[in-house]
């Protein structure tokens, strides 16, 4: 047993620290409330207070903290997008990942695999291309690879996938990568606390006061706070807080699923996704294979979980891989995915001075999280959004000035 468990286990009192404070009563005002305790908004706090000096802060969670979908998706992180402004904006976030445990003073478990898109057709092998050329423009380090090398970097993958869908070739994306979610949470948490920022679990929003089309405060479960800044950050409630406002925007929810095997030991070193199987899966540190599939094809807010989900991605996954007909699943969950016509985040400013949006992260929101938060507090701090979000705000739908992001999914949706 290590020395410091056992110091514990024969002390009646541990003085270790919390990760951050339990407070029970929000203050009368505050510079900034953040609504949503999920990496996106523990992220926005840190980098208010760390970046801009601005520590009189609120996070108001109503569970707890990285509950949402922060704590429900499949931890990949990668900028093989198909727009320049797509493979900017997440090429920042995975700068920003790789020197993130240092910065937080916390092992986020951060794991660079590289990342094999792989193509059953030749339509998708003409994405792939296109992919490669897009990330090869901005610095990206992108590239087609053909059966061979898929084999050498996973001799156990059937290429066959079966008799049912043959590998053609790969996009290759060598910072692929995944970090542990509950730690990118708790990191952030952590980090905003220390600096001054107030969190509050078990905290809902109940509605948001408007005056004369400005944010004048919140009221909550735990009583009314004044701000005249506000920042939603819930992902699949995006709807119901905008609805709080009556501000509109085009984000449906669906479900999205995921599960995981009982432990193996390693064999799995990358990350695979195949958008025609609708299959993406890597082997966590602790031996699991996370495994996730499309969408669910209707629009429901909630996470429950479903036979069919698990029945198909693994009839899949053991197209790709027959010897794992004897691994149990042993955990399934969904999340609430907040889905956009473009397949890009809405991110920014809304008609309601004072009210900021970070939403529209469907499948992809894990992997942006540092940015996203860096670029939501300087939004903030300044009421104006950086160049590098301009792309993603919510008048492109009004202007009709899409980012089409659906060629970068990870699975066909």
């Amino acid at each position: 047993m290590p020395y410091r468990l056992l110091k514990f286990a024969l002390k009646k009192e541990h003085d270790e620290p919390r990760f951050f404070r339990a407070l029970e009563t929000p203050k009368k005002s505050y510079d900034a409330v953040i609504i949503g305790g999920g990496g996106h908004g523990l992220a926005a706090a840190y980098y208010l207070a760390k970046d801009h000096g601005i520590t009189n802060v609120a996070v108001l969670e109503r569970g707890y903290i990285g509950g949402g979908n922060t704590g429900r998706n499949t931890t990949i992180v990668r900028s093989n997008y198909l727009t320049p402004e797509g493979v900017n904006f997440y090429d920042a976030s995975v700068k920003i990942y790789e020197g993130l445990s240092e910065e937080l003073d916390l092992n986020l478990f951060y794991s660079t695999r590289g990342h094999f898109t792989l193509a059953h057709t030749e339509s998708a092998m003409r994405t792939m291309r296109w992919r490669a050329e897009v990330n090869k423009h901005v610095g990206v380090e992108s590239y087609v690879v053909g059966p061979d090398e898929i084999a050498k970097a996973c001799p156990q993958l059937d290429l066959s996938c079966s008799g049912k869908a043959p590998i053609l070739g790969a996009l290759f994306h060598a910072p692929g990568s995944v970090a542990r979610h509950d730690a990118v949470a708790w990191g952030y948490a952590r980090g905003a606390d220390r600096l001054g920022v107030e969190i509050f679990q078990n905290t809902e929003v109940t509605g948001i006061d408007v005056q004369g089309g400005k944010v004048a405060g919140v009221q909550t479960s735990r009583g009314y706070i004044a701000t005249n800044r506000v920042l939603s950050a819930v992902a699949g409630f995006t709807p119901r807080v905008c609805k709080m406002v009556d501000v509109k925007t085009p984000i449906v929810i669906h479900p999205l699923q995921a599960c995981v095997t009982e432990p193996m030991k390693p064999w799995l070193d990358t990350i695979l996704v195949s958008g025609s199987l609708h299959v993406y899966v890597s082997q966590s540190s602790r031996g699991e294979l996370v495994m996730g599939s499309s969408l669910d094809p209707y629009e429901v807010h909630s996470t429950r979980s479903s036979l069919d989900f698990v029945e198909g991605l693994t009839s899949h996954m053991l197209d790709m891989f027959p010897f794992l007909s004897n691994i149990k699943v042993v955990r399934q969950w969904a999340g609430m995915a907040d889905m956009t016509p473009d397949f890009a985040p809405i991110m920014g400013k809304t008609p309601v001075d004072g009210f900021y949006l970070d939403a529209g992260w469907g499948t992809w929101g894990f992997k942006a999280t540092p940015i996203s938060g860096k670029t939501m507090a300087e939004t903030i701090a300044r009421d104006k959004a950086p160049e590098l979000i301009h792309s993603f705000r919510l008048s492109r739908f009004e202007d009709y000035e899409l980012t089409g992001e659906k060629g970068a999914a990870s699975v066909g949706h």
